[in-house]
């Protein structure tokens, strides 16, 4: 990847994440990572996705955390277990 203005980005990661993700350690991955994502486990261990969102909630839009443009939305043609599985 080629250096950019913020490490491999344009822009740093937006502040107030979703879900109580970290916003430093988003723009860690995100932007200055070479080798891995986050550790394993911060999805359901360390977030409130999974506190806060359920089958009752719906079809949810993801965005790029340093764009804000939307990227997917989930569950879409599968069941919420089989999204967070």
């Amino acid at each position: 990847m080629n250096k950019k203005a913020h490490g491999t980005s344009h822009t740093p990661v937006q502040q107030n994440l979703r879900w109580g993700y970290d916003s430093k350690l988003a723009n860690d991955i995100c932007n200055f990572n070479r080798h891995y994502a986050e550790h394993s486990g911060y999805f359901s261990r360390d977030s409130e996705f999974l506190k806060e969102e359920n089958n009752d909630s719906g079809e949810i839009t993801f965005y790029d955390s340093n764009t804000g443009k939307p990227l997917f939305i989930g569950p879409k043609g599968r069941t919420w277990d089989a999204f967070v599985r």
